[in-house]
């Protein structure tokens, strides 16, 4: 009877977290806040009264959802658009990280009165951008590729680092720390979890490419698996096993393996899951009590993080990789922060640091604060820095199933709307030799297409294709898709 009422419990309380997406992608506010609202409603204080206080299991589930998160944001990531800016994300994620940390260290131990360790420790959990956060309010912006590039790296890239600051500072005295020792540290496990990351995922898409399993469905749980794996294989070696995860994501979700869209569904749904069962057990973690003592020193050093620490960050380390102005505006205005900091300001409660509540309160007011400041100015603020989206055209979305006897790829080709396909005959798209649509389904009914048949906006293709052409097949479909039947006469490749 416990286990009827408890399924029946968190079936409702997920179909309500749903809802709540809903409305916050009306509001343009990232889901985190309402489903830490649903955590707060339910917790000590509130109707159900469910008192939660166990901060070591809270890191535990925590460090586990944060590893799904990021394992979904490698694989959705597209590294054709993310590659012109991973160095600058990689120097943001790094060098800015230090820069932001010893600002807001220095004016936590000026301005608030918190000891060295504390103040260090504060500074390096509001270090990182939110995954979650950031991919839920900018993928909705139309913004430069680059930027959006920029950013979603980076929210990829810096939990790593943070996480060795934060778990060697949980463990040290009151003291200033070792900077030079942490750096050290720093650099081995970033280089370390990073080979683990591409390790395991080229040898995971080579090992798919090679054996065909007998059901779709297992595609996105070995894909996924190798992902988590990553974490526990780079951590035996005293590695980032957060960098491992999101790096080798990011090769598996790029590579060439069957049923990537299906693979890609199954990582958000997962991942939709985890930010979901994260952020009520968050809001369950906090203490309604605790926190209005702690709006004041979360205002002050919120407001230092926002308006001096990342600005200066983003100013310095991307000096050399040619953003405009307006670019490090925004860069700086849009480093969100939602689940990480909070679940990171758990280690120090678990490692027993003296003041760690008093941290995890300002934390979690930070959070709340700032995303509801943050969030639903983006658009704004873009306007003012005049940023604008220079997308091309619309990618498609295609789904190869292997056909092994036939030593072929079945591929499915949706054309969305704006597409230069629409339109566009089938003997005109000169696929190559090797190449052919065998199937076109229309308004939910199927035809063999003829060669002077003409594509619509909607249709949804089956193209048989060997091997060895797939690729130029690919390329071609997306060169019509960007610039029509001409894109060669202008240049276009389809890569």
């Amino acid at each position: 009877m416990q286990l009827d009422l408890w399924l029946l419990f968190g079936a409702s309380l997920v179909l309500c977290a749903i809802v709540a997406v809903r409305l916050s992608h009306w509001a343009g506010l990232p889901t985190l806040l309402a489903y830490m609202g649903l955590g707060l409603l339910i917790g000590e204080s509130g109707p159900f009264h469910i008192n939660f206080d166990n901060a070591e299991l809270a890191e535990t589930l925590g460090l586990a959802a944060l590893v799904l998160i990021l394992a979904e944001g490698g694989i959705t990531t597209n590294w054709r658009s993310v590659r012109p800016s991973a160095p600058a994300a990689l120097a943001v994620s790094t060098v800015g990280t230090l820069i932001s940390i010893v600002v807001v260290a220095v004016a936590a131990n000026w301005l608030i009165g918190l000891n060295w360790q504390l103040a260090f420790l504060l500074a390096a959990v509001l270090a990182p951008t939110d995954a979650a956060a950031v991919f839920s309010v900018l993928r909705r912006l139309p913004l430069p590729s680059r930027l959006t590039g920029l950013l979603e790296a980076e929210s990829g890239f810096n939990d790593a680092p943070v996480v060795i600051v934060v778990v060697t500072l949980s463990t040290a005295h009151a003291t200033m720390p070792n900077l030079a020792e942490l750096a050290g540290v720093m650099v081995y496990e970033l280089i370390a979890g990073g080979l683990v990351g591409l390790a395991i995922g080229w040898l995971g898409a080579y090992a798919l490419r090679s054996v065909a399993l007998p059901a779709s469905g297992l595609y996105p749980i070995a894909v996924l698996s190798l992902a988590v794996g990553s974490y526990g294989a780079a951590t035996l070696l005293h590695a980032s096993g957060f960098l491992a995860v999101y790096v080798s994501a990011l090769v598996l979700g790029n590579a060439r393996l069957p049923h990537r869209p299906a693979t890609r569904g199954f990582a958000e749904g997962i991942a939709w899951l985890a930010q979901i069962g994260l952020f009520v057990m968050l809001g369950l973690l906090a203490s309604p009590a605790d926190l209005p003592a702690q709006v004041w020193p979360a205002l002050v050093i919120g407001f230092i993080l926002l308006l001096v620490a990342r600005p200066l960050s983003v100013m310095l380390s991307t000096i050399g990789f040619k953003l405009s102005f307006g670019e490090k505006i925004f860069a700086s205005w849009a480093g969100l922060r939602g689940a990480v900091p909070i679940v990171l300001a758990t280690i120090p409660m678990v490692k027993e640091v003296e003041g760690a509540d008093r941290l995890f309160a300002i934390v979690f007011n930070i959070v709340v604060v700032f995303t509801l400041l943050q969030g639903p100015t983006l658009p704004l603020v873009a306007r003012w820095c005049r940023l604008e989206s220079d997308e091309q055209a619309r990618e498609l979305d295609v789904e190869a199933a292997p056909l092994e006897e036939l030593h072929a790829d079945l591929l499915e080709v949706r054309v969305p709307p704006g597409s230069r396909l629409s339109g566009v005959e089938i003997f005109e798209l000169r696929l190559p030799q090797g190449a052919s649509i065998t199937l076109v389904v229309r308004d939910g009914e199927s035809f063999v297409p003829e060669s002077t048949t003409a594509l619509e906006a909607g249709d949804t293709l089956l193209v048989v294709t060997t091997a060895a052409v797939r690729e130029a097949a690919e390329r071609r479909l997306r060169a019509v898709s960007r610039r029509g039947k001409l894109a060669g006469w202008f240049g276009e490749k389809g890569i």
